[in-house]
């Protein structure tokens, strides 16, 4: 569900150019070489999504502000792709109902979560696989604490410096609670109550989501199964509180 939000400058209204979680996780991906698309590709897929409707005319995309980080990473050499804290932040706040601060994430990988996170694997820089462990971070904090989120990932990751101990990698895992959240957020209800029918349809999707992973236990599965649930939830909690402050706004705005 890529969004349209829109932002005006002066007398020009331009439309802010976000991402889905799940288009965030396919971009990742292809940040690291992997999967069918390029990084290009992605961002053309996920803006032709969301402008289905209206058609994709030159002067749609005129309308839309191309994020400095997306021309950054589009240019790089996908060899040597690594992020500053900030450049994670300005990556992060690109997907929807997100809000990142540079500030926030320092004190993430210096104190809250370092022992999850570690030290730059690139130099300076992070990777990707980091920069994803630090997106799933700011969706658990939602509704969770950073015990919790400690204790919980580390049931998932296990060696920072090797990703093949994992029970599930980082972005594989951010892949699969976003196509989640997606079928439980449009979920059509009809005749039972709204949160029984998400949260059944969550628990059903997470436990799809485990036959794309053969080798895991049956301890793992139970694991993973309950994590991607959590994480699920969580969002769907950050899109009301989202909309929650939107409607806040708003009515201070208009009636301040």
């Amino acid at each position: 569900m890529e969004t349209s939000n829109r932002r005006t400058q002066g007398l020009i209204t331009l439309e802010l150019f976000q991402l889905s979680r799940k288009s965030m996780a396919d971009f990742l991906f292809s940040l690291k070489g992997e999967g069918t698309y390029s990084p290009k590709e992605i961002l053309q897929n996920a803006w032709a999504a969301a402008h289905e409707k209206s058609g994709k005319s030159i002067e749609a995309f005129l309308d839309t502000k191309m994020p400095a980080i997306f021309e950054k990473l589009l240019r790089a050499d996908l060899q040597k792709i690594g992020f500053s804290i900030n450049e994670i932040v300005a990556l992060g706040n690109q997907i929807e109902f997100t809000n990142l601060s540079s500030t926030a994430v320092q004190n993430w990988v210096k104190r809250d979560v370092k022992e999850l996170i570690g030290s730059p694997q690139l130099g300076k820089k992070y990777s990707v696989d980091q920069a994803a462990m630090l997106f799933i971070v700011e969706d658990l904090k939602a509704t969770l604490d950073f015990d919790s989120i400690r204790k919980i990932l580390a049931l998932l990751f296990n060696d920072l410096d090797d990703r093949t101990d994992d029970v599930i990698e980082p972005i594989p895992f951010y892949s699969a609670y976003a196509a989640i959240f997606e079928k439980a957020h449009h979920q059509n209800i009809v005749g039972e109550s709204m949160h029984e029918q998400i949260e059944q349809c969550i628990k059903k999707e997470a436990l799809r989501t485990l036959e794309n992973f053969q080798d895991l236990t049956d301890q793992q599965k139970d694991i993973v199964s309950n994590i991607l649930v959590t994480a699920s939830l969580t969002v769907l909690s950050a899109y009301y509180k989202s909309l929650t402050k939107k409607y806040v706004t708003a009515t201070l705005f208009l009636n301040g």
